[in-house]
């Protein structure tokens, strides 16, 4: 089980909003790369990063705080948020970022994401945003008429290294994450999922541990992390224990 720490990028600054509204964001940091230097020095194995003003504009636009950030850290990262061709995917993998993540391409061109994820194996994450059960793209702008189950359908034997599933409706207003919905959709789907949207507290990770989440690979956590809700220390501690308790 892996706890990825996000780092939401907006004007260049590390933010989190509430509900995927750009106008509802919090600034936590104005140098985005030592936060993320502060996360691998807390003992986070895993990196989450999202461009935001990219996912609305499709493409990317803070990526000199990507680069900064990828600068800053030696563990792995993936980045989602205005990545909508291979040539930006490509651009992404050579500067060093482990895993893209493409949510609105692949609701718009799945064929795309079958290329992306043939071209670069094992590089390629679909991020589902579902509102209500249906997936949001552009940005959370736009409600399609897919519904959760049915998109990961689409790519079940392309490739995808993960699925990244939100709660849009959680996302940043710390109600707990939504583990009913994404567990239903990890045993509808053999490609790994990770849970994201709504990360309150260290009952959070506790439930995450339950043995009917196990088949998850993984929760998000932004502003509980931010905020202090959620100790560090106390939930890698956790999930270490957990980890090898089970090992033996």
């Amino acid at each position: 089980m892996i706890l990825f720490p996000a780092i939401d990028l907006k004007d260049g600054q590390c933010v989190r909003l509430k509900r995927g509204e750009m106008d509802q964001a919090t600034v936590f940091n104005d140098d985005p790369a030592a936060q993320a230097a502060q996360f691998q020095a807390q003992g986070f194995e895993y990196l989450h990063i999202v461009d935001l003003n990219g996912a609305f504009a499709g493409a990317p636009v803070n990526g000199q705080a990507v680069e900064d950030i990828l600068a800053a850290i030696t563990i792995p990262a993936q980045l989602g948020g205005g990545i909508r061709d291979l040539a930006t995917i490509e651009m992404w993998l050579e500067k060093g970022i482990s895993r893209v993540i493409l949510g609105t391409i692949a609701v718009r061109d799945p064929d795309l994401v079958r290329q992306a994820c043939a071209h670069f194996p094992g590089q390629v994450a679909v991020g589902i945003d579902a509102k209500d059960g249906r997936v949001a793209i552009e940005g959370w702008a736009e409600v399609s008429e897919l519904s959760a189950q049915e998109m990961a359908a689409r790519f079940e034997d392309a490739g995808a290294a993960a699925i990244i599933y939100t709660d849009i409706s959680r996302d940043g207003v710390l109600k707990g994450l939504n583990l009913e919905a994404t567990a239903a959709l990890a045993r509808s789907t053999s490609i790994p999922v990770i849970a994201s949207g709504g990360l309150a507290s260290i009952e959070d990770i506790r439930n995450l541990l339950r043995p009917e989440y196990a088949l998850l690979e993984g929760a998000i956590t932004g502003r509980a992390l931010y905020d202090g809700r959620l100790d560090a220390a106390e939930a890698l501690a956790l999930l270490a224990a957990h980890k090898k308790q089970h090992s033996t």
